[in-house]
Parts: C-alpha cells; sequence; structure tokens
C-alpha cells in the first residue's frame, strides 16, 4: 500500500512537454535554455558562466532606435530593452561583468547618449569589442566601458550630428544642435584617451566622406588616435575582462576585512 502511494506520488511529480514524461528538475532545465534561446533571438543576450566568472554579454547591433520607431525591415536595438537590463546586470550578484559587442551604424543620440552613461555608470567590470563597425552614436557606447577593443577590420566614422525632420532656421536651431554636439564630444574625451580638439578635428575633415564631413577610422587608426585601447577580437576581450573581474573581487574582499575588522573593534 505504501508502494503504490509513493508510485503515485511519484507520477503526479512530472511534467510532459510533446507527450515525453520529464521529472520537475529536468522541466526546469528545459525552461531556461529554451528562454536563454529565446533572450538571443529577441533581445540579443546571453549569459556565460565558468569557474573565472559570470559574464553578461550584450550586442548593440544595426540601428540604435529611440523616440520614433523605425520601419520594420530596420535591424534596431532598441534603447527600451537595453537600459532595462544594464539596471539587472549591475544589481544581480550572480553577474560578475559585462562584454559590450557593438556593431552598429548609429542612431538616435539621446538614446545612444543614454545607454552609454548607463555603461560608463555600473561598478562592475565592463569590456567592449567593436566588430564590423561602431559609427555614429556607437562611438561613445564603445569608449563607455573600463576597457575597450577593436578588430583590425572594424570601422569606427566620426562626424557631426545629423538633425533629421523639419529644421528651423534661426541662431536657437544651430545654437542647441552645437550644445548637442558638445554633449558627444565631452563624453567621448571622458571616457577615451583622445583630446577634445583632436575628436573635433576627426569630426569636421572635410574630403575624407563623399557629400558629408567627418572620418572614418579603421581599426588600428582607431587605437592609435586613443579612441580604443587596443586591437584584439574576441579571446583577448574575455581575456581582460576576466582580469578586471579578478581585480574587482580582490578589491571588495579587502574592504569587506576592513569592514569586519571595523565591527570586531567596536
Amino acid at each position: 500500500m505504501h508502494q503504490q502511494g509513493c508510485g503515485k506520488l511519484a507520477e503526479e511529480n512530472k511534467v510532459t512537454f510533446d507527450n515525453v514524461p520529464v521529472s520537475n528538475e529536468e522541466g526546469k532545465k528545459d525552461k531556461e535554455t529554451k528562454q536563454e534561446i529565446q533572450n538571443i533571438k529577441e533581445l540579443g543576450k546571453s549569459t556565460i558562466s565558468n569557474k573565472r566568472g559570470n559574464i553578461h554579454c550584450l550586442t548593440i547591433i544595426g540601428q540604435i532606435e529611440g523616440h520614433i520607431v523605425l520601419p520594420p525591415q530596420n535591424k534596431t536595438t532598441k534603447y527600451e530593452h537595453i537600459i532595462p537590463q544594464l539596471v539587472a546586470i549591475e544589481e544581480n550578484d550572480d553577474i560578475d561583468g559585462l562584454l559590450l559587442i557593438l556593431n552598429t551604424v548609429g542612431g538616435d543620440v539621446e538614446a545612444g547618449l543614454a545607454i552609454a552613461e548607463m555603461v560608463a555608470s555600473m561598478s562592475k567590470p565592463t569590456v567592449s569589442l567593436v566588430l564590423g563597425g561602431g559609427h555614429s552614436i556607437g562611438v561613445p557606447m564603445a569608449v563607455a566601458t573600463n576597457y575597450s577593443f577593436i578588430a583590425p577590420s572594424a570601422t569606427m566614422t566620426i562626424h557631426p550630428l545629423r538633425l533629421s525632420g523639419m529644421i528651423i532656421g534661426v541662431p536657437q536651431t544651430y545654437e542647441y544642435f552645437d550644445r548637442m554636439q558638445e554633449r558627444v564630444v565631452q563624453f567621448v574625451s571622458k571616457n577615451s584617451n583622445i583630446t577634445k580638439e583632436d575628436f573635433r578635428k576627426l569630426m569636421l575633415k572635410t574630403g575624407e566622406l563623399a557629400n558629408d564631413v567627418g572620418t572614418i577610422l579603421f581599426g588600428e587608426e582607431a587605437v592609435k588616435h586613443g579612441l580604443i585601447a587596443q586591437l584584439g577580437g574576441l579571446s583577448e576581450s574575455l581575456d581582460k575582462l576576466y582580469e578586471l573581474i579578478l581585480a574587482y573581487r580582490q578589491k571588495h574582499r579587502i574592504y569587506n576585512e576592513q569592514n569586519s575588522e571595523r565591527g570586531e573593534l567596536q
């Protein structure tokens, strides 16, 4: 009688997927795997766990979508998806660092700066990797991390801000435009090794872009100008991030030990 009761309980403690009996633990793992795949497909994010640290990988691809919804055929990164993820990464004790991978043409200036400011203000170790391109407002996002890499074949386009929609031909329009552009210049110079003057020169250079003003920098040139810290790829980026994670852990361990000693003395 007891054995029958246990057998019935065990049978009830199973869930089924596609008519195949699965235990609760297996079902949970299956759901987590499906959710991870869905996150990669929908939000371009994934989490890597190993003994060196748990890394959250976040991708910025296509065009940065801000307040205006872009056409459905455009490949976009929506800032309302990215900002909550950055908050979650900062607050999640299970995540040790952020790997930011960029291949973007730019997009909404305020949305791009908002993402860049969020990344720059994170306390956890962060590393960026520019693959393909980190153009326009992608430049502040690339330099917002603790350390930045760029692939040798990748490029970065630096140009003045462009305004879409109706433009009112008054001096105030130019002043607003100039002040907005200065925000980008200040952020980039603050978070990289390029000076404001050099960045403005690159931004206002003529003759390099067809029908436009600006500069295209290849990987090695971006490093020479001090915009990006180092040439490299995925392996170098991960090694650097693990190095920063180790230093971060040691710093916090020392801090916690000191606080513990103070508490004991009191």
